[in-house]
């Protein structure tokens, strides 16, 4: 059985805090690798930079921060969340992330998706028309510089190889693949098909409402004959742990105004919740990973009995969180959070 493993993540926006102050790109990338470090040293599984091109985000060239925090870092495992395939060129990604690996000494994975933001489409010259196409098209082709290290190849939208060699590879025979799902059946489905790990990102509603997306793609594994015990799911969202569950709530939801307000603002969208408002999500059904250490860890063992996922990751430093509080949110859910899940699903 493998060890339910705790994460976190940063997709480092730098947008205004509840006082307007913007941090500049600068501060921005030096704490994403200070956030790395602190969470190396208390223990978590895993890190993540998701890849955005704004000029509010600093991870447009993610690898190079994951290859900075490498050399920070020594036991944490690194990854993308995620890295935004149908734009990029897979022998590219691939290089980065083999490299990546070798810096790290074999502590690296990757997330692919087609993201929740569009602006690498035109930024990279293609169409929103070939969405599903170069989704498809792009995955299958770094699935096969996994497992060649001389690729002949022909697609749609790449020009094509013949005998490429593909350096350098990683320390690991391959690097671990997951494929991000947001609400898209065919994703959840793809993911499972093609026998890779499933990374579900959960930021509204309640977690029951994406069982028919775990569980489709934990039949379309076992249709296409995968060994269903190598195959994993993981759950992450926007998340904040404190002593109590009441100063939880009290210490993020201006961050989570500021955060959501900002994006939605963009979209014509008005946003703004209260305390009062978000108190009821500290509880064990509702999906935002807010709370005490006792309520966030009742809450991932619920979603467990529904999705039976195997890793937790979640969004701490959202809205201009002080990288004060994320340390001790961090260290709660090391040190507190991850024992109790841990002691449950042992029994």
């Amino acid at each position: 059985m493998v060890e339910f493993e705790f994460g976190v993540y940063s997709l480092g926006e730098r947008i205004s805090d509840a006082s307007g102050n913007i941090p500049n790109a600068h501060s921005r990338v030096e704490a994403i690798i200070q956030m790395a470090k602190m969470a190396d040293e208390a223990g978590l599984d895993i890190f993540g930079v998701g890849e955005h091109h704004r000029l509010d985000f600093v991870t447009s060239s993610y690898a190079m921060l994951l290859a900075a925090i490498a050399r920070e870092t020594k036991n944490i495992k690194l990854t993308s969340t995620l890295s935004v395939i149908s734009t990029a060129d897979p022998v590219r990604v691939y290089e980065d992330f083999a490299t990546l690996d070798l810096l790290s000494n074999g502590r690296t994975e990757i997330i692919v998706g087609r993201g929740a933001f569009l602006e690498s489409f035109s930024l990279f010259g293609e169409s929103l028309d070939d969405y599903d196409e170069l989704f498809d098209e792009k995955l299958h082709l770094f699935m096969k510089l996994q497992e060649e290290e001389v690729v002949s190849w022909q697609g749609k939208f790449r020009s094509s190889l013949q005998n490429a060699q593909i350096a350098p590879r990683p320390v690991q025979k391959k690097l671990p693949l997951w494929i991000g799902v947001g609400g898209t059946p065919a994703s959840a489905v793809r993911a499972g098909r093609l026998g890779v790990n499933m990374a579900l990102g959960l930021l509204s509603g309640r977690p029951e409402s994406s069982k028919p997306l775990v569980d489709l793609y934990w039949q379309a594994a076992r249709e296409a004959g995968h060994d269903l015990s190598k195959l994993r799911v993981s759950v992450s969202g926007h998340s904040y742990i404190a002593q109590t569950g009441e100063q939880a709530i009290t210490e993020f939801v201006s961050h989570y105004n500021q955060y959501f307000g900002y994006f939605l603002k963009e979209r014509g969208q008005h946003f703004r919740t209260t305390e009062e408002e978000l108190t009821p999500q500290r509880a064990a059904g509702q999906i935002l990973a807010v709370g005490s250490a006792e309520e966030l860890a009742e809450k991932i063992l619920h979603q467990h009995e529904l999705f039976g996922h195997s890793r937790f990751m979640g969004q701490f430093d959202l809205g201009g969180q002080p990288l004060s509080r994320v340390e001790k949110a961090m260290d709660l859910l090391a040190n507190k959070v991850a024992p109790m899940v841990r002691r449950a699903l042992s029994k």
